[in-house]
C-alpha cells in the first residue's frame, strides 16, 4: 500500500536517511556481509537512499529498484542519475516482481514488507528472483509498533496478519529461504538476513 502523507514525510527526510546510513545498513552488513560485486534488487526504493547504500556500502555492481509510488521512483531516478546504468528504477509491486527467476545475488528490504497486505507472497517472490546462495537483507517494522495506538493514529498500515520477529523468521523458512541471523530493537523493529539455499 502507498504511504500516507505523514509517513511519506517521515521516510523522506535527512534524519531517516542518516538512520538508514549510520545504523540500519551497518547492522545488516554485520549480519550478512558485503556483496562485493553482483546484481542486487531493492523492493520499495522510496527516494533512492537504500539503492545508493546497496552500491556504496554493500558493494553491488548494479542495483535494480522499484516502488509502488511513481513520485518516489522519479525522485530515486533523479538522485542516482549519475550512476545510470548501474542503477535502474521502475514502478512495481513486491508481490509480482518484474524480474526473471534466479536473477539477483541479493534482495534488500528497508522497511517495506510490513506495508504489504499479502506479505508472504512478497517473500516467495524474493526467493524466486534470488540466485541459489543469494541473500535477502531485511529491516522490518513489527506488529507491536504497527498496532500501537499512536502509530495507528498517525500512520496507515495493514492491520491483519502482521508479524513479530519469530513469525517473520518462520515465514522466511516457509518461503524457501534459510534464516541466517536476526535481531530486534524495542520489540517494534527487527533485522533479518536469509539465504536461498544452493540446489
Amino acid at each position: 500500500m502507498l504511504l500516507n502523507r505523514v509517513e511519506t514525510a517521515l521516510m523522506n527526510n535527512p534524519l531517516r536517511a542518516a538512520i538508514q546510513r549510520h545504523f540500519e545498513a551497518p547492522r545488516l552488513l554485520r549480519m550478512g556481509g558485503r556483496l562485493d560485486g553482483g546484481a542486487a534488487l531493492e523492493i520499495g526504493c522510496g527516494r533512492g537512499v537504500g539503492a545508493e547504500l546497496v552500491l556504496e556500502r554493500f558493494g553491488a555492481d548494479t542495483v535494480d529498484a522499484f516502488d509502488l509510488d511513481p513520485r518516489m521512483v522519479a525522485q530515486a531516478r533523479q538522485r542516482l542519475a549519475a550512476r545510470a546504468p548501474r542503477a535502474r528504477f521502475w514502478v512495481g509491486d513486491a508481490t509480482s516482481i518484474a524480474a526473471p527467476d534466479e536473477h539477483y545475488d541479493a534482495v534488500f528490504d528497508f522497511g517495506i514488507v510490513h506495508h504489504i497486505p499479502h506479505w508472504r507472497s512478497a517473500l516467495r517472490e524474493v526467493r524466486r528472483v534470488l540466485k541459489p546462495g543469494g541473500r535477502f537483507y531485511a529491516e522490518e517494522v513489527l506488529a507491536a509498533f504497527i498496532r500501537h495506538p499512536l502509530t495507528r493514529r498517525l500512520l496507515e498500515h495493514p492491520l491483519e496478519d502482521r508479524f513479530d520477529r519469530p513469525a517473520f523468521r518462520d515465514a522466511l523458512a516457509q518461503a524457501g529461504l534459510e534464516p541466517l541471523d536476526d535481531a530486534e530493537l524495542w520489540g517494534g523493529f527487527a533485522w533479518f538476513v536469509a539465504e536461498r539455499p544452493e540446489a
